[in-house]
């Protein structure tokens, strides 16, 4: 068998390439738009991608299912529960999918034997052999949620292992709260998802090995561990929403203080189900101050800094807004860029093709161009600069300041600085008209790279006096002793 992991650490995304290394067939999972890793590793291994199974509807960021089917011919799949502008497989609860040596040639991977009927002169088709993926319809992070058992062979006594998309992390399960799930309650999933999780899931041995679509850091879940891979039993045991509770505790537990949603979540979603354009591997235009200005003018074009932040910080374009392709780049921008806005880059030279691939990985396709050289613009227009105006770490802000706390629920509820508002970073460009822009704000974060995010967001919306902590809620607690 051929089985590899390829982990995405910008957006803590995981996807799947498994191959029987007989036949040659495979099976990509959850894939990310930019397919040429696959391809590349597909192709070393002998293998034939012929399946491409979605375990749901991803919400933060935009899915490569259609790009590899252009390359590769290979079907889409999803849950029986889905609903697609596109042609799709349905996989159903329970169904297996033979990837071995009775797989009907030409057709993708065989079901249940499919394809293997009779041979020419009569005889009973061969039994099933090779590696063998069966499906497991778990609803609850999304309706149309699917996980993926996998087996060397089709009767190996325990799985290899299973990959558990969005339903279950490691240290965390899926959030029934997302957009994706529209028209059900984060209750009524929740239900869904204790019952998946108990009914399916945990009947499995402990040996199983857990293979899952996110790691730390994602906005699916609020508890997601540093690590990749787990097995069943690790999990019974120290995933705190797996302990023994009845169902209507672990329905409280998991609809409570989950990560603030992205604003492009429910964009991405939309586009995963409904069909979106291929990607554009083009390097962006390269465009002149002048042209980009225009273009913010004339065509409501944001200006989107992707420099570190110690340079954002020490100058600006006034009116820029700023996410770091250090940090989070790509939720983070999604979190104040509206979806559809077309966006030119302020980018470090050499590093605007991957500030335009990563925005592409969410769906933010509309790119207009990036200005070349940012440090020689700035010093040749002083007039359009702005540098960001920081409170250090201990100093007392303004008697009238409005005081922000800009982390997520969970973070706040933790611990904050008195008298602080919570307002998440990602629910900043509309909860941000409850604040008065002729007071002063001052901004805060975990250590200091959202606070700089949201003062760059309250700046273009016109605020006149932003400031933010450096080295955010740890270095004030740090500071005050």
């Amino acid at each position: 068998m051929h089985f590899a992991q390829y982990y995405l650490d910008c957006l803590s995304q995981a996807s799947y390439l498994i191959g029987d290394e007989t036949t040659g067939r495979a099976v990509l999972v959850d894939p990310r738009r930019d397919i040429d890793d696959y391809l590349r590793d597909a192709e070393a291994a002998g293998l034939r991608i012929e399946l491409i199974i979605e375990t749901h509807f991803h919400a933060d960021f935009l899915s490569g299912h259609l790009e590899l089917a252009r390359a590769t011919g290979a079907t889409i799949a999803f849950g029986e529960a889905a609903e697609t502008g596109y042609p799709i497989r349905r996989l159903r609860d329970g169904e297996r999918i033979f990837l071995g040596a009775d797989a009907a040639a030409g057709g993708g991977a065989a079901t249940d034997g499919a394809g293997g009927g009779a041979t020419g002169d009569g005889a009973a088709p061969a039994a099933p052999s090779g590696v063998t993926l069966t499906i497991l319809a778990t609803p609850g992070h999304t309706p149309e949620s699917i996980c993926v058992v996998v087996h060397e062979q089709p009767d190996a006594p325990e799985p290899y292992g299973v990959l558990t998309g969005d339903t279950l992390f490691v240290g965390d399960v899926g959030r029934p709260d997302l957009l994706a799930a529209t028209g059900l309650t984060p209750e009524e999933m929740a239900g869904r998802l204790h019952r998946s999780l108990h009914d399916k899931l945990l009947t499995l041995p402990d040996a199983t090995r857990v293979f899952p679509a996110h790691g730390a850091g994602s906005a699916c879940g609020r508890n997601l561990s540093t690590e990749t891979t787990s097995t069943i039993g690790e999990q019974r045991r120290y995933n705190y929403a797996l302990q023994p509770m009845p169902e209507a505790e672990f329905v409280r537990l998991v609809t409570a203080g989950q990560p603030a949603t992205p604003g492009y979540f429910a964009h991405d979603a939309a586009l995963n189900r409904d069909g979106h354009p291929l990607l554009d591997t083009a390097p962006p235009a390269a465009l002149t101050l002048d042209a980009a200005l225009a273009a913010c003018r004339d065509a409501g074009a944001v200006l989107l800094d992707s420099r570190p932040l110690a340079a954002y910080t020490e100058a600006h374009f006034t009116g820029s807004l700023h996410t770091s392709l250090d940090t989070r780049f790509a939720e983070y921008a999604g979190s104040v860029v509206a979806p559809g806005t077309p966006i030119v880059l302020i980018s470090d030279p050499g590093t605007e093709s991957e500030a335009r691939l990563r925005l592409a990985r969410i769906g933010y396709d509309h790119v207009l161009g990036h200005v070349p050289d940012p440090a020689a613009e700035l010093a040749r227009r002083p007039d359009l600069v702005t540098r960001t105006h920081r409170l250090a770490a201990g100093e007392v802000p303004p008697g009238d300041a409005q005081l922000i706390d800009v982390r997520n629920p969970s973070e706040y509820a933790a611990g904050a600085l008195p008298n602080a508002v919570n307002l998440p970073l990602a629910t900043l460009p509309t909860s941000c008209a409850t604040l008065d822009p002729d007071r002063p704000v001052v901004l805060y974060c975990r250590s200091g790279s959202r606070s700089v995010i949201a003062a760059a967001l309250l700046e273009a919306r016109g605020f006149r006096d932003v400031r933010d902590i450096v080295g955010g809620y740890e270095g004030a607690v740090s500071a005050c002793g």
